[in-house]
């Protein structure tokens, strides 16, 4: 699955050296936005979520190349708390309706600053977290103001190896991919 082998601007190059930390909404970028719910006969709900393969195997990559990862999400689902746990993830903050303060904690636990930190979005709630970060992201079906105020748009959708196309942008731009698929192979 060829991705982010697409020409990158100097600035997003520029950008994508400093990372030490990914973050990401999880609804629509983790996942392509849908939220299903299956019926129960006791009158109850649960809900479902599809997560890509392509964007698992890409967090462990990153995790391999010492890239930090975590996920400010509006939504509480067990599905999220056990696929972060699944991919590893460091940081897992659900259920925040304003992200802001997650985002806080996150630089204050991580001894980070803005410029070390990406952000993939895909809606409204996301744009306080996109104007700080050092690397806005945009998956391809964000809605237009995200897409704007992005400094990279992805080729792939939320859901569908996303994630994956940015974790390979950021371990080529700082030198670690042909590293992190030999960590992969072993």
């Amino acid at each position: 699955m060829a991705r982010a082998s697409r020409k990158l601007s100097a600035s997003v190059s520029r950008r994508a050296r400093r990372i030490r930390l990914l973050l990401m909404d999880v609804d629509g970028v983790l996942t392509d936005g849908r939220i299903w719910l299956q019926s129960l006969p006791d009158g109850t709900a649960t809900e479902i979520k599809g997560f890509s393969a392509y964007d698992g195997a890409g967090l462990k990559l990153a995790r391999l190349a010492g890239l930090r990862t975590g996920l400010i999400t509006g939504r509480e689902s067990p599905a999220t708390t056990r696929r972060a746990r699944e991919v590893e993830m460091d940081f897992v903050y659900q259920n925040c309706g304003e992200k802001r303060p997650a985002y806080e904690e996150v630089l204050r636990k991580a001894g980070l600053r803005d410029a070390e930190v990406a952000y993939v979005a895909d809606d409204l709630p996301d744009l306080p977290i996109l104007a700080r970060v050092g690397l806005g992201v945009a998956v391809a079906n964000a809605v237009p103001e995200v897409k704007r105020a992005a400094h990279y748009v992805t080729s792939k959708s939320g859901g569908s190896g996303a994630v994956r196309e940015v974790i390979e942008l950021l371990l080529r731009a700082q030198g670690k991919w042909r590293k992190s698929i030999r960590k992969a192979h072993a």
